[in-house]
């Protein structure tokens, strides 16, 4: 993997998106130059045209990363990524038709748009039936040894018969007298030069998965192999590579002091992120007030009770603020208590599904974002009766509360809804990714998936 301000990319996604750029800078030259065979004129030289080229190439990509053409579902299945392709060059070319208005003469004209379009989809379709052979095989994975070979190495072995997975294992080494869970594992007493092997296999990095590391840490073999330019990592640091997610059945409080990460205190970045918070939730505020009114009083006359509700959630730092949504329960929905919310919630109104479904429940918490109680991206705010038991429950909870809550975040691009004790560990693990990693370029990455989530109704209920 590459890793890039701070974010871990496959190499195979990097690759296929510059491709993808390629590809769409040539459609959209080779929509210039057939319709200017068809009206008839010189279409000139292409060098006169690379600001519109470079426009129209930019802005489709940033339409694919938002609907998930580059998530593991669409890499895998040709199905899936013809679908999202289809939606996110429609969603590119409505965008450039706005940026044509705002910016005369230097985007495509509209009426290229059309064959770009479909010059577009046929090269990136096609570049993906030539390369899916290739993605997911040996040669854009990693060679990674595995030292271990008890349930961690297990592990191991399961992420990396993921067909996305970004590594291959290509061998085991037993470290220690007990039974091995990997049967094919060879014991270190077998191989006499550790450093040896791992240039025969022609390894590229080699994963440390001891059961117990007390008197049992190669450190000579370490260091050896380190010396000879092969990448060594620990359990933990690679499954938060290869995951995105910050392991709770592994991680101890040392790897989170001495590991990379927890910089969100940066001026600079919370300086523009709060920019952005109070322009984006301007914005938004205006721009849906008409559909919140609308939907307001859908739900008035759908229910007694009033139009929005408000509820105390667990900020930054565990501070309680107010959190307001259009309201889509029954008024007596939590007569009884605090309660999880659940899959065909039969406390959820009519309108409430509909509201729920299309997002549009959210677009009122714009206004505690301009407040400044809430971010746009950042783990989402939960309720002090779940915190103090979730803080009991769960390690490390307490730490997501070290950045703003947010409308959308990692957890909720990454893992479906869910509402209990192990939904909230699995998207804690997601949201210490996110507090441990946080740059705005996550943030960018978040918003466009964000999208994508809407788009194909992942994770509502």
């Amino acid at each position: 993997m590459i890793r890039l301000f701070k974010h871990y990319i496959p190499n195979a996604v990097l690759l296929l998106g510059l491709f993808d750029f390629l590809l769409l800078i040539a459609a959209g030259e080779l929509g210039w130059l057939v319709r200017a065979w068809q009206i008839g004129i010189d279409p000139g030289d292409i060098n006169q045209r690379w600001t519109p080229l470079l426009i129209f190439a930019a802005l489709e990509q940033t339409a694919m990363i938002a609907v998930g053409v580059y998530g593991s579902d669409a890499l895998r299945s040709m199905r899936y990524a013809g679908a999202r392709l289809l939606v996110a060059i429609s969603l590119g070319i409505i965008a450039l038709s706005v940026v044509y208005f705002l910016l005369p003469g230097h985007t495509l004209w509209r009426s290229n748009l059309l064959y770009a379009m479909f010059f577009a989809i046929a090269l990136l379709l096609l570049v993906r039936l030539l390369l899916g052979g290739l993605f997911g095989t040996a040669a854009f994975r990693r060679r990674v040894l595995v030292l271990g070979a008890g349930a961690r190495a297990d592990r191991l072995r399961k992420l990396g018969e993921r067909q996305e997975a970004g590594f291959v294992i290509i061998g085991y080494v037993g470290m220690s007298a007990n039974p091995p869970v990997i049967e094919e594992a060879i014991h270190r007493d077998a191989i006499g030069n550790l450093t040896h092997h791992v240039e025969t296999l022609g390894v590229s990095e080699v994963v440390l998965a001891l059961e117990e590391r007390r008197n049992a840490l190669p450190l000579k073999d370490l260091l050896r192999i380190k010396t000879t330019g092969v990448h060594v990592s620990e359990f933990s640091t690679f499954l938060e590579r290869e995951t995105g997610r910050i392991d709770l059945d592994t991680v101890n409080p040392s790897w989170l002091i001495f590991s990379d990460g927890f910089s969100s205190g940066q001026m600079v970045s919370s300086a523009i992120k709060r920019l952005f918070d109070i322009v984006a939730s301007l914005t938004l505020l205006l721009a849906t007030a008409p559909i919140v009114a609308i939907f307001a009083v859908l739900v008035k006359l759908d229910s007694r009770g009033p139009a929005f509700f408000r509820q105390t959630r667990v900020g930054l730092y565990g501070q309680d603020f107010s959190l307001i949504k259009l309201r889509s329960m029954r008024l007596d929905a939590e007569a009884g208590g605090a309660q999880w919310a659940a899959e065909h919630d039969p406390r959820v109104t009519r309108i409430g599904r509909i509201i729920r479904k299309l997002r549009i429940d959210e677009l009122p918490q714009a206004w505690t974002v301009l407040k400044g109680e809430m971010s746009f991206v950042g783990p989402r705010p939960e309720r002090p009766e779940f915190v103090l038991d979730l803080e009991e429950k769960l390690p490390f909870y307490a730490e997501r509360h070290m950045v703003k809550p947010g409308i959308t975040g990692w957890a909720q691009i990454n893992y479906p809804y869910g509402a209990s004790i192990e939904d909230s560990r699995n998207k804690l693990e997601f949201d210490l990714y996110y507090t441990k990693n946080y740059t705005l370029f996550l943030d960018l990455l978040i918003l466009l998936q964000t999208l994508r989530v809407v788009l194909w109704n992942e994770g509502a209920r």
